[in-house]
């Protein structure tokens, strides 16, 4: 492993613990030596990536990685495009709306709009790589694709656990293709407690005008709330939202590049 893929390595790791880890865990729990962890972290504190706290000495991230995402999300116009349209549909639908961006191989979510303004919010962490066996979002963009090639995907990544994820968090492949097969013939995804316990979500592809998947939008909700019928109630709006993101596509460079 290069020195570049185990500061990188670091970085992903910290980025998991934002309370920060000791040296010894850190190095533990990415198998390296003491001497080259210290070493890794030094050159990262050097270049303002790390800092250690001074009260207990763990190693914490700076926001400097945050500041370079915003900053490329911002030089991208994606926000500007996406969140006018995204602020409509939380809005009308009163729960989590977000953007997701296809990435290679990965879906990362880019942008939300909160539609709640009381009672349980739904908010998870922004800017992660999608978990795909076991969230909607991950169900409508494998559902564009090939059984084959969906698969691949999730044999890269893993499946979800209950444990990790809800009580109905897809384990299997035959539990996926169905999945996949329901969300096809909808056009648009739904699951109920797989990504989290009471918790529901669906998700609709992003089609450029060549039919490439470019990304993806989600509504997500607790079951209370965003029961199966509402869920299908908001159906329309939400394949409407990906129609018009598909059409000023052309305006941020960031989907352009996705749609090249």
């Amino acid at each position: 492993m290069s020195a570049l893929e185990r500061s990188l390595k670091v970085l992903e790791h910290l980025a998991a613990h934002p309370h920060g880890k000791a040296l010894s865990a850190l190095a533990a729990d990415l198998q390296l030596p003491l001497s080259a962890a210290h070493r890794l972290l030094s050159e990262l504190i050097r270049c303002g990536y790390v800092r250690q706290d001074q009260s207990h000495g763990d190693y914490v991230l700076t926001i400097k990685l945050v500041s370079l995402g915003l900053g490329f999300l911002s030089a991208s116009g994606i926000v500007d495009v996406a969140q006018p349209l995204l602020d409509r549909l939380a809005v009308e639908s009163g729960e989590l709306v977000r953007l997701g961006v296809v990435d290679g191989d990965e879906l990362i979510f880019v942008a939300k709009a909160q539609g709640a303004t009381r009672g349980l919010r739904y908010d998870p962490d922004m800017g992660l790589s999608v978990n795909l066996s076991c969230s909607s979002a991950g169900h409508a963009w494998l559902s564009t694709m090939s059984d084959e090639r969906a698969l691949e995907l999730v044999a890269r990544q893993g499946f979800g656990k209950p444990e990790d994820f809800g009580p109905r968090a897809v384990t299997s492949v035959k539990a996926l293709l169905s999945h996949l097969k329901a969300a096809r013939q909808r056009g648009f995804s739904m699951i109920i407690e797989v990504f989290a316990p009471a918790m529901t979500a669906m998700a609709a592809p992003i089609r450029d005008s060549t039919g490439t998947v470019i990304g993806v939008v989600t509504i997500a909700g607790p079951l209370v709330r965003l029961t199966e019928q509402r869920m299908l109630a908001l159906a329309p709006a939400l394949l409407e939202t990906t129609q018009q993101l598909a059409g000023a596509s052309g305006a941020s460079a960031l989907l352009r590049k996705r749609a090249a």
